[in-house]
């Protein structure tokens, strides 16, 4: 069964999201505010958090920030009741595989945490391995992409696009096929997040002349390693 960190201080909305998560075969650790939540993803290991970003003690956006340094590779997602555009460009920056507005259907999210499981399954069936991408080394199994003795930690989204765009490289990706593929989902947002994250990869490859990566607006991009 997978293992899900709640973070939300709604008592009454709280239960009943545990309780439905439960019956669809979920263990659910819930966290009534974002410091119990840290403490608690501190000492066990979960498949997937589902943060609510507004928390005392610590909201969703800090919480899911200090989660990254402990386990970059852990998916989450963003329950919020704000509708503001810059919010949720926020939280997709910081590499959130969703961000769900409140009030929804329970099994949306039921739906979509089962197909983010799903795409961090597959991003983990990777070779025991290191590759050699030009002179970095990239590592998916320890999320690291290090190159002469610099080490770059990379979250699970990081790592999956890498390994995505390695296994494309050298030839056009369609943007709407990296986005179904990596993201889930092709709209707006997920196209904001995915052009950080690409400009993220640029600063990390960047120490070798011989990898670029190169897009042409509304087709898609080429990730050139000679």
């Amino acid at each position: 069964m997978k293992h899900i960190l709640l973070a939300e201080d709604d008592f009454d909305f709280g239960s009943i999201l545990k309780q439905y998560l439960e019956l669809h075969e979920y263990t659910v650790t819930w966290a009534k505010d974002g410091k119990e939540a840290l403490q608690l993803f501190a000492n066990k290991k979960f498949d997937i958090c589902v943060f609510d970003v507004m928390m005392p003690k610590m909201d969703g956006f800090t919480l899911a920030e200090k989660v990254i340094d402990i386990a970059p590779e852990t998916p989450f997602v963003f329950l919020t009741a704000k509708k503001m555009k810059e919010d949720k460009i926020r939280g997709l920056k910081l590499g959130a595989d969703d961000y769900i507005v409140k009030p929804f259907e329970a099994d949306i999210l039921v739906l979509k945490l089962k197909n983010i499981l799903k795409r961090t399954q597959k991003s983990e069936i990777f070779d025991n391995k290191v590759i050699l991408i030009g002179q970095y080394e990239f590592d998916s199994v320890n999320h690291q992409l290090r190159i002469n003795n610099d080490a770059q930690r990379l979250t699970e989204k990081e790592t999956t696009l890498i390994h995505y765009l390695w296994d494309h490289k050298n030839k056009m990706i369609k943007r709407e096929a990296l986005l179904k593929d990596v993201w889930g989902n092709d709209d707006f947002f997920s196209g904001r997040s995915m052009d950080v994250f690409i400009s993220r990869l640029r600063k990390y490859f960047k120490q070798d002349n011989n990898i670029s990566i190169e897009s042409v607006r509304g087709v898609g991009l080429t990730f050139n390693v000679a």
